[in-house]
C-alpha cells in the first residue's frame, strides 16, 4: 500500500483489498460477479447504487415499462439449468417480472453477498505504483482493487430534464421516467401531462391513457414505432424454446444484433415493390425488431430502402390515428433506423381515445411551468401530473459521475472533453486494467448476449494475465484510434450518419443507433486473443513495445470461456 492509499485509508476507514471490484448490479454486473467469483476463483466487491438489483430495470419502474427483445433471449445463457428452470410469461417481460429474474438469479447463486446496495463511487483512482485501483464510495468504504470494472451501462441513473423555467412551482406531482418512484403513482381520474415520445414515452402513454382522466402528450419529435405484439407465451412455446436453446444461443451469437434470427439476406432494391410491400406487411403482422432488424439486409446503410420503410410506416400511422391533424403532426421527419428502432403497444391507437391531446412542441413550444400546470407559447394547460419522459444522459454520465482518474493522474472527463474514444468499446487508453463492459464507440446488440460476450473477452484477458504474472494493461494508442475510425467510418455509411456521430453521442448527448455487426464482433474478439490480445499494453511496456513481451504469442488457452459461452 502506498502512501496516498494509506491516507485516503485514514479517511474513509479500513481499505478492503479484492481482485476485483465491479460498479453496477443490472445484466453486466451480475454476470461478472458470477464469472470472476465463481469461475475463475477471484475475490470480488460489487457496488450498486440502487435501492435492488437490476440496473436499468430498478430504475424503469414507470407504467409500461418493458423490454423490447424476446423474453427467452433476454436472459442469461451461462447456465443450462437456469435457463430449464425459469419460464418468462410474455413475449416482452416488463419491468417487474425482470426484478423477479435478477433477484432468482441472485439468489440462485449466491451473489448477494459480494454486492453492496445503496452504494454508489465518488471517485475511482488508478496508483501507477501499485497497478491497483482506489475507489471511494458515498458510505465511507474503501476498496483497493486490481482490476476495475464499471459495469454501469449506459442507460444508468443519469436522466436527462428539459430546461423548464418555474417546474420548482408547480404545485401538483412530478416524476421523471428513469427515477420513478418504488410506491405506485395513482393517476386515476387525474389530468396528467407527458412529455417526451421517445421509447419510454412511447411505453408509457398508452398504460397512463387508462387511468388518467385526461393525458396531454407534448411531443418535439414524432417517432416510428413498429407494434410489439406482445402476448402472453403459451407452455408448449417455451418447451419447445428449451428444447432449442443451444440452436437459439447459436443463433443469438452469429447474428447482427444478438437475436435468434438473421435478416432475409435479400436486398430491398433487388426485389419487386410489391415482393417488398408483402414483406413489410409481414414484418408488421409479426411485430417486434424482426421489422427492423429481421428483414431486408440493406435497411442500414440505404437511404432509398430506408425511405421505403418509412413511407411503409407513416401510411400504417394515416390508417391508426382517426384525426388527420393528429395523424399529420404524428409523421416523423426523419428517416427510419437514423435512430433508435422503437416497438409499441398500441401507441398510435391511444391518439384515438376521447381524453388524448397531442401538443406539437415544434409549433407551440413549452415556454414554463405554472402553479397549475405547463405554459406552451398559446395557452396553459392545467395539470395534477407532469410526467418526464426524456430518456438517459449518454453523455458517459455514468462514468463521469464516478470521477475516475487513470495513470498518472489524467481524468476520464479530460480525456474524453473531445468526445470518448475506446478500444473496442471495452477499454480506454490511459486507464490501465480498467474494462468497460458497455463502454461508448462499441457495436451493440442484445443486451445479455453482448454483456456476456464483453464479460467473456474480460475473463479471458485477466486469465492470461495471471497466469502470465502480469500486473498492468493498457491500450495502444494505434489501436484505439484505428477502431474509433473504424466505427465512425461504419456509421458514416448508415441511414443515420447526418444525424450524431457515436463517440460524439457520448459528448453532446445526442442518441444514435448503434452500429455494426455483434456475430462479426464477437469473431474480432476471437481474433484478436488468439493473436495475444492485440492492440493491448502489458506490464506497462511503451508503445514502440507492441505488445510487450508478455504479449505476445497465443492466449494460453484461455479462450474457452468466450468461445463456450
Amino acid at each position: 500500500m502506498t502512501e496516498n492509499d494509506a491516507k485516503a485509508g485514514s479517511a474513509h476507514g479500513e481499505i478492503e483489498e479484492v481482485d476485483v471490484l465491479i460498479v453496477g448490479a443490472g445484466f453486466s454486473g451480475i454476470y461478472a460477479t458470477y464469472k470472476f467469483r465463481e469461475l475463475l476463483g477471484m475475490s470480488v466487491r460489487t457496488f450498486e447504487a440502487g435501492v435492488d438489483l437490476g440496473g436499468t430495470w430498478n430504475w424503469n419502474r414507470y407504467p409500461g415499462a418493458r423490454c423490447d427483445s424476446e423474453g427467452y433471449v433476454y436472459c442469461f445463457s451461462f447456465d443450462k439449468d437456469l435457463l430449464r428452470e425459469w419460464s418468462w410469461s410474455g413475449k416482452y417481460p416488463d419491468q417487474p417480472e425482470l426484478l423477479r429474474y435478477f433477484n432468482h438469479v441472485a439468489d440462485r447463486f449466491d451473489l448477494r453477498r459480494s454486492i453492496d446496495l445503496n452504494t454508489w463511487v465518488t471517485r475511482a483512482s488508478y496508483n501507477d505504483e501499485s497497478n491497483r485501483w482506489l475507489i471511494e464510495t458515498n458510505t465511507g468504504r474503501c476498496v483497493s482493487a486490481k482490476y476495475f470494472i464499471p459495469a454501469v451501462g449506459q442507460l444508468t441513473i443519469a436522466p436527462v430534464f428539459p430546461d423548464i423555467p418555474g417546474l420548482e412551482d408547480f404545485k401538483g406531482e412530478w416524476y421523471h421516467t428513469a427515477k420513478w418512484p418504488t410506491e405506485p403513482v395513482d393517476m386515476t381520474d387525474r389530468r396528467v401531462g407527458v412529455i417526451g415520445t421517445g421509447s419510454s414515452g412511447v411505453q408509457a402513454i398508452p398504460v397512463i391513457a387508462e387511468d388518467a382522466r385526461h393525458l396531454t402528450v407534448f411531443m418535439r419529435s414524432p417517432q416510428y414505432s413498429v407494434p410489439a405484439r406482445h402476448e402472453t407465451v403459451t407452455p408448449e412455446f417455451l418447451a419447445d424454446v428449451k428444447a432449442r436453446y443451444d440452436e437459439i444461443w447459436e443463433t443469438c451469437k452469429v447474428s447482427a444484433g444478438g437475436f435468434p434470427w438473421q435478416h432475409n439476406g435479400k436486398r430491398a432494391r433487388d426485389v419487386s415493390p410489391e415482393e417488398r410491400e408483402a414483406t413489410f406487411e409481414a414484418l408488421w403482422q409479426e411485430g417486434g425488431q424482426k421489422f427492423a432488424l429481421g428483414g431486408y439486409k440493406d435497411l442500414l446503410y440505404n437511404t432509398q430502402v430506408a425511405e421505403w420503410a418509412s413511407d411503409f410506416i407513416k401510411r400504417k400511422i394515416a390508417e391508426t390515428v382517426h384525426d388527420p391533424e393528429i395523424s399529420a403532426a404524428l409523421m416523423p421527419e426523419h428517416l427510419f433506423m437514423s435512430r433508435r428502432p422503437i416497438i409499441d403497444t398500441n401507441y398510435f391507437e391511444t391518439f384515438n381515445r376521447d381524453n388524448v391531446s397531442l401538443v406539437d412542441l415544434r409549433r407551440t413550444p413549452i415556454v414554463g411551468a405554472t402553479q397549475s400546470g405547463l405554459k406552451t407559447s398559446e395557452e396553459e394547460i392545467e395539470l395534477d401530473i407532469i410526467v418526464i419522459a426524456t430518456g438517459f444522459d449518454r453523455k458517459a454520465g455514468p462514468f463521469f459521475k464516478m470521477n475516475i482518474e487513470g495513470a498518472r493522474g489524467v481524468a476520464l472527463r479530460d480525456a474524453w472533453a473531445d468526445g470518448a474514444r475506446s478500444y473496442l468499446g471495452l477499454l480506454a487508453r490511459g486507464f490501465p486494467n480498467m474494462f468497460m463492459t458497455t463502454g461508448p464507440v462499441m457495436t451493440a446488440g442484445n443486451a445479455p448476449v453482448m454483456i456476456q460476450n464483453n464479460v467473456d473477452f474480460f475473463a479471458n484477458l485477466v486469465t492470461y494475465m495471471e497466469r502470465n504474472g502480469i500486473e498492468r494493461v493498457d491500450v495502444e494508442k494505434q489501436a484505439e484510434d484505428e477502431w474509433t475510425a473504424s466505427i465512425n467510418a461504419e456509421a458514416s455509411r448508415s441511414v443515420g450518419a447526418s444525424y450524431v456521430r457515436p463517440e460524439d453521442a457520448w459528448k453532446a448527448g445526442k442518441k444514435t443507433l448503434s452500429l455494426g455487426h455483434l456475430g462479426k464482433f464477437r469473431k474480432r474478439l476471437l481474433e484478436i486473443q488468439d493473436a495475444g490480445f492485440e492492440g493491448l499494453i502489458f506490464d506497462g511496456a511503451s508503445d514502440q513495445a507492441g505488445h510487450g513481451s508478455a504479449g505476445s504469442g497465443k492466449s494460453d488457452g484461455a479462450d474457452h470461456l468466450l468461445r463456450s459461452a
